[in-house]
Protein backbone atom coordinates (compact mmCIF):
# COMPACT_ATOMS: atom_id res chain seq x y z
CA UNK A 1 0.00 0.00 0.00
CA UNK A 2 1.35 3.43 -0.92
CA UNK A 3 1.97 5.82 1.95
CA UNK A 4 1.29 9.20 0.35
CA UNK A 5 3.20 12.05 1.92
CA UNK A 6 3.19 15.25 -0.11
CA UNK A 7 2.82 16.67 -3.60
CA UNK A 8 5.09 19.60 -4.32
CA UNK A 9 4.71 21.96 -7.25
CA UNK A 10 7.56 24.23 -6.17
CA UNK A 11 10.23 22.76 -8.42
CA UNK A 12 8.45 20.27 -10.66
CA UNK A 13 4.90 19.85 -11.83
CA UNK A 14 5.27 16.07 -11.46
CA UNK A 15 7.05 15.50 -8.17
CA UNK A 16 5.40 13.20 -5.63
CA UNK A 17 6.96 12.12 -2.34
CA UNK A 18 6.26 8.73 -0.77
CA UNK A 19 7.34 7.01 2.42
CA UNK A 20 8.97 3.73 1.46
CA UNK A 21 9.94 2.49 4.93
CA UNK A 22 9.90 3.37 8.62
CA UNK A 23 12.88 2.03 10.56
CA UNK A 24 13.06 2.99 14.20
CA UNK A 25 12.98 6.78 14.35
CA UNK A 26 13.79 7.13 10.65
CA UNK A 27 10.99 7.76 8.17
CA UNK A 28 12.54 7.02 4.78
CA UNK A 29 11.12 8.83 1.78
CA UNK A 30 11.62 9.02 -1.95
CA UNK A 31 10.79 11.76 -4.43
CA UNK A 32 9.37 10.64 -7.75
CA UNK A 33 9.88 13.06 -10.65
CA UNK A 34 7.95 12.16 -13.82
CA UNK A 35 8.02 13.79 -17.25
CA UNK A 36 5.30 16.38 -17.73
CA UNK A 37 3.98 14.60 -20.83
CA UNK A 38 3.75 11.11 -19.31
CA UNK A 39 0.70 9.25 -20.63
CA UNK A 40 -1.61 7.00 -18.56
CA UNK A 41 -0.29 3.78 -20.10
CA UNK A 42 3.39 4.75 -20.19
CA UNK A 43 5.97 2.57 -18.47
CA UNK A 44 9.25 4.46 -18.23
CA UNK A 45 12.87 3.66 -17.32
CA UNK A 46 14.08 4.93 -13.95
CA UNK A 47 17.15 6.49 -12.36
CA UNK A 48 17.07 5.56 -8.66
CA UNK A 49 19.47 7.94 -6.91
CA UNK A 50 21.23 7.75 -3.52
CA UNK A 51 22.86 11.00 -2.33
CA UNK A 52 26.31 11.34 -0.79
CA UNK A 53 27.45 12.79 2.51
CA UNK A 54 29.64 10.27 4.31
CA UNK A 55 26.59 8.47 5.74
CA UNK A 56 26.18 11.46 8.05
CA UNK A 57 24.74 14.22 5.87
CA UNK A 58 23.22 15.14 2.54
CA UNK A 59 19.58 15.13 1.45
CA UNK A 60 17.50 13.54 -1.27
CA UNK A 61 15.98 16.88 -2.30
CA UNK A 62 18.94 19.25 -2.54
CA UNK A 63 17.63 21.58 -5.22
CA UNK A 64 21.03 22.25 -6.82
CA UNK A 65 22.10 18.60 -7.05
CA UNK A 66 19.77 15.65 -6.46
CA UNK A 67 16.57 17.44 -7.40
CA UNK A 68 18.18 19.06 -10.44
CA UNK A 69 19.43 15.64 -11.58
CA UNK A 70 16.00 14.05 -11.14
CA UNK A 71 14.41 16.84 -13.13
CA UNK A 72 17.06 16.49 -15.85
CA UNK A 73 16.38 12.80 -16.42
CA UNK A 74 12.69 13.51 -16.98
CA UNK A 75 13.73 15.45 -20.10
CA UNK A 76 15.29 12.20 -21.36
CA UNK A 77 12.12 10.19 -20.90
CA UNK A 78 13.10 8.70 -17.53
CA UNK A 79 11.48 8.87 -14.14
CA UNK A 80 13.94 10.33 -11.63
CA UNK A 81 13.69 9.02 -8.07
CA UNK A 82 15.87 10.33 -5.24
CA UNK A 83 15.80 8.59 -1.85
CA UNK A 84 16.60 9.29 1.76
CA UNK A 85 18.25 6.58 3.85
CA UNK A 86 19.53 6.05 7.37
CA UNK A 87 22.56 8.24 8.10
CA UNK A 88 24.14 5.85 10.57
CA UNK A 89 27.37 7.82 11.09
CA UNK A 90 25.62 11.09 11.90
CA UNK A 91 26.59 12.33 15.36
CA UNK A 92 28.99 9.46 16.04
CA UNK A 93 32.29 10.08 17.77
CA UNK A 94 34.33 8.12 15.24
CA UNK A 95 32.66 9.43 12.07
CA UNK A 96 33.44 7.34 9.01
CA UNK A 97 37.20 7.80 8.75
CA UNK A 98 40.16 5.92 10.14
CA UNK A 99 38.86 5.94 13.73
CA UNK A 100 35.66 4.21 12.70
CA UNK A 101 36.13 0.46 13.25
CA UNK A 102 36.08 -1.77 10.19
CA UNK A 103 33.09 -3.68 11.57
CA UNK A 104 31.12 -0.43 11.88
CA UNK A 105 32.01 0.52 8.33
CA UNK A 106 30.83 -2.83 7.00
CA UNK A 107 27.60 -2.56 9.00
CA UNK A 108 27.04 0.93 7.59
CA UNK A 109 27.54 -0.38 4.06
CA UNK A 110 25.17 -3.24 4.78
CA UNK A 111 22.34 -1.10 6.11
CA UNK A 112 22.73 1.45 3.31
CA UNK A 113 22.49 -1.36 0.76
CA UNK A 114 19.37 -2.70 2.48
CA UNK A 115 17.73 0.74 2.54
CA UNK A 116 18.47 1.09 -1.17
CA UNK A 117 17.04 -2.34 -1.93
CA UNK A 118 13.94 -1.52 0.13
CA UNK A 119 13.43 1.61 -1.98
CA UNK A 120 13.80 -0.47 -5.15
CA UNK A 121 11.34 -3.03 -3.81
CA UNK A 122 8.84 -0.27 -3.06
CA UNK A 123 9.12 0.88 -6.67
CA UNK A 124 8.69 -2.67 -7.91
CA UNK A 125 5.63 -3.25 -5.70
CA UNK A 126 4.05 0.00 -6.98
CA UNK A 127 5.30 -0.03 -10.56
CA UNK A 128 1.86 0.44 -12.14
CA UNK A 129 0.97 3.47 -10.05
CA UNK A 130 4.42 4.99 -10.50
CA UNK A 131 4.43 4.04 -14.21
CA UNK A 132 7.93 2.59 -14.07
CA UNK A 133 9.45 -0.13 -16.22
CA UNK A 134 10.85 -2.31 -13.44
CA UNK A 135 13.21 -4.02 -15.92
CA UNK A 136 14.91 -0.68 -16.64
CA UNK A 137 16.01 0.65 -13.24
CA UNK A 138 19.42 2.34 -13.25
CA UNK A 139 21.06 2.40 -9.83
CA UNK A 140 22.86 5.69 -9.20
CA UNK A 141 24.67 7.39 -6.39
CA UNK A 142 27.41 9.80 -5.34
CA UNK A 143 30.25 9.16 -2.87
CA UNK A 144 28.66 7.37 0.11
CA UNK A 145 25.57 6.86 -2.05
CA UNK A 146 27.74 5.35 -4.77
CA UNK A 147 29.22 2.96 -2.21
CA UNK A 148 25.69 2.08 -1.13
CA UNK A 149 24.43 1.33 -4.63
CA UNK A 150 27.54 -0.55 -5.76
CA UNK A 151 27.30 -2.83 -2.73
CA UNK A 152 23.54 -3.23 -3.21
CA UNK A 153 23.83 -4.13 -6.89
CA UNK A 154 27.00 -6.19 -6.98
CA UNK A 155 27.35 -7.52 -3.40
CA UNK A 156 23.77 -8.24 -2.43
CA UNK A 157 24.65 -11.85 -1.64
CA UNK A 158 27.40 -10.67 0.75
CA UNK A 159 25.48 -7.99 2.64
CA UNK A 160 21.88 -9.20 2.67
CA UNK A 161 20.73 -11.99 4.97
CA UNK A 162 17.14 -12.24 3.70
CA UNK A 163 17.87 -12.53 -0.02
CA UNK A 164 14.42 -13.99 -0.68
CA UNK A 165 12.90 -10.61 0.22
CA UNK A 166 14.63 -9.06 -2.79
CA UNK A 167 14.51 -11.91 -5.29
CA UNK A 168 12.48 -9.82 -7.74
CA UNK A 169 14.59 -6.67 -7.38
CA UNK A 170 16.87 -6.29 -10.38
CA UNK A 171 18.75 -3.42 -11.93
CA UNK A 172 19.59 -2.61 -15.54
CA UNK A 173 22.54 -0.23 -15.14
CA UNK A 174 24.80 1.57 -12.66
CA UNK A 175 25.84 5.24 -12.39
CA UNK A 176 28.59 5.77 -9.79
CA UNK A 177 30.28 9.05 -8.87
CA UNK A 178 33.49 8.56 -6.84
CA UNK A 179 32.30 5.23 -5.49
CA UNK A 180 33.87 1.97 -4.39
CA UNK A 181 32.78 -1.48 -3.29
CA UNK A 182 34.15 -3.97 -0.80
CA UNK A 183 35.27 -6.52 -3.38
CA UNK A 184 35.06 -6.21 -7.17
CA UNK A 185 35.46 -9.97 -7.48
CA UNK A 186 31.75 -10.17 -6.70
CA UNK A 187 31.11 -8.75 -10.17
CA UNK A 188 30.49 -11.69 -12.48
CA UNK A 189 29.15 -12.46 -15.92
CA UNK A 190 25.81 -13.19 -14.22
CA UNK A 191 25.38 -9.84 -12.45
CA UNK A 192 27.53 -7.36 -14.41
CA UNK A 193 25.61 -4.39 -15.81
CA UNK A 194 26.33 -1.41 -18.06
CA UNK A 195 28.12 0.89 -15.64
CA UNK A 196 29.10 4.58 -15.68
CA UNK A 197 32.01 5.51 -13.42
CA UNK A 198 33.40 8.98 -12.63
CA UNK A 199 36.50 9.15 -10.44
CA UNK A 200 39.67 11.15 -9.82
CA UNK A 201 42.99 9.34 -9.53
CA UNK A 202 43.91 11.38 -6.42
CA UNK A 203 40.62 10.96 -4.54
CA UNK A 204 41.64 11.28 -0.89
CA UNK A 205 38.50 9.65 0.56
CA UNK A 206 37.25 6.89 -1.71
CA UNK A 207 40.02 4.90 -3.41
CA UNK A 208 40.31 5.22 -7.17
CA UNK A 209 41.82 1.75 -7.49
CA UNK A 210 42.24 -0.96 -4.87
CA UNK A 211 43.30 0.71 -1.62
CA UNK A 212 42.20 1.31 1.98
CA UNK A 213 39.08 3.40 2.56
CA UNK A 214 40.20 6.96 3.44
CA UNK A 215 43.73 5.57 2.91
CA UNK A 216 43.86 4.46 6.53
CA UNK A 217 47.06 2.74 7.63
CA UNK A 218 46.88 -0.93 8.72
CA UNK A 219 47.14 -0.15 12.44
CA UNK A 220 44.04 2.07 12.37
CA UNK A 221 40.62 0.66 13.42
CA UNK A 222 39.13 1.83 10.13
CA UNK A 223 41.55 0.00 7.85
CA UNK A 224 39.33 -1.56 5.17
CA UNK A 225 40.37 -2.37 1.61
CA UNK A 226 37.96 -1.25 -1.09
CA UNK A 227 37.87 -1.56 -4.87
CA UNK A 228 37.26 1.76 -6.57
CA UNK A 229 36.30 2.71 -10.11
CA UNK A 230 39.53 1.59 -11.78
CA UNK A 231 39.20 -1.93 -10.36
CA UNK A 232 35.50 -2.05 -11.26
CA UNK A 233 36.13 -0.85 -14.83
CA UNK A 234 38.89 -3.42 -15.26
CA UNK A 235 36.58 -6.19 -14.08
CA UNK A 236 33.85 -5.09 -16.51
CA UNK A 237 36.42 -4.85 -19.30
CA UNK A 238 37.59 -8.41 -18.60
CA UNK A 239 33.99 -9.63 -18.71
CA UNK A 240 33.22 -7.84 -21.97
CA UNK A 241 30.45 -5.80 -20.32
CA UNK A 242 29.57 -2.21 -21.24
CA UNK A 243 31.07 0.62 -19.23
CA UNK A 244 31.75 4.35 -19.49
CA UNK A 245 34.76 5.33 -17.37
CA UNK A 246 35.40 9.06 -16.89
CA UNK A 247 38.86 9.24 -15.32
CA UNK A 248 40.44 12.51 -14.21
CA UNK A 249 44.19 12.35 -13.64
CA UNK A 250 44.91 14.41 -10.52
CA UNK A 251 41.22 14.68 -9.69
CA UNK A 252 40.20 14.41 -6.06
CA UNK A 253 36.81 13.85 -4.43
CA UNK A 254 35.18 16.65 -6.40
CA UNK A 255 34.36 13.92 -8.95
CA UNK A 256 31.55 12.95 -6.57
CA UNK A 257 29.67 16.06 -7.73
CA UNK A 258 26.95 15.45 -10.29
CA UNK A 259 28.56 16.15 -13.69
CA UNK A 260 25.74 18.11 -15.30
CA UNK A 261 27.89 19.05 -18.31
CA UNK A 262 28.49 15.36 -19.02
CA UNK A 263 24.97 14.02 -18.50
CA UNK A 264 23.99 14.04 -22.16
CA UNK A 265 26.87 11.65 -22.90
CA UNK A 266 26.02 9.52 -19.87
CA UNK A 267 22.40 9.05 -20.90
CA UNK A 268 23.36 8.50 -24.52
CA UNK A 269 25.43 5.59 -23.18
CA UNK A 270 22.50 4.25 -21.15
CA UNK A 271 20.20 4.70 -24.12
CA UNK A 272 22.41 2.49 -26.26
CA UNK A 273 23.40 -0.10 -23.65
CA UNK A 274 20.39 -0.36 -21.34
CA UNK A 275 17.58 0.46 -23.73
CA UNK A 276 19.08 -0.95 -26.96
CA UNK A 277 21.38 -3.70 -25.59
CA UNK A 278 24.51 -2.48 -27.40
CA UNK A 279 27.97 -3.30 -26.02
CA UNK A 280 30.08 -0.17 -25.54
CA UNK A 281 33.31 0.19 -23.59
CA UNK A 282 34.51 3.79 -23.28
CA UNK A 283 37.34 5.34 -21.30
CA UNK A 284 37.50 9.12 -21.18
CA UNK A 285 40.77 10.30 -19.63
CA UNK A 286 41.22 13.95 -18.63
CA UNK A 287 44.15 15.63 -16.91
CA UNK A 288 43.08 18.07 -14.21
CA UNK A 289 44.35 21.59 -14.71
CA UNK A 290 46.79 22.70 -12.02
CA UNK A 291 44.66 25.72 -11.04
CA UNK A 292 41.53 23.64 -10.44
CA UNK A 293 40.52 22.83 -6.88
Amino acid sequence: MLLFSIISFLWSQNKITYTYAIKGTDTLKLDVHSPENVKPNDSLPVLLWMHGGGFSGGTRDNKHHEQKLAEYVTTKGYIGISISYRLLRKGTETGFGCDCPKTDKLETFKQAAIDYLDAAKFILDNKKKLQVDSSKIIAGGSSAGAEGILNAVYMKSFFVDELEDYKDVNFAGVFSLAGAMVNAEYISKHNALPTVLFHGTDDNLVPFGSAPHHYCTPEKPGYLLLDGSEAIAQKLDDLGVSYYFHKVIGGRHELSSIPFDELDAVFEFFGKTVLQDEIIQTKKIITKKSNQN
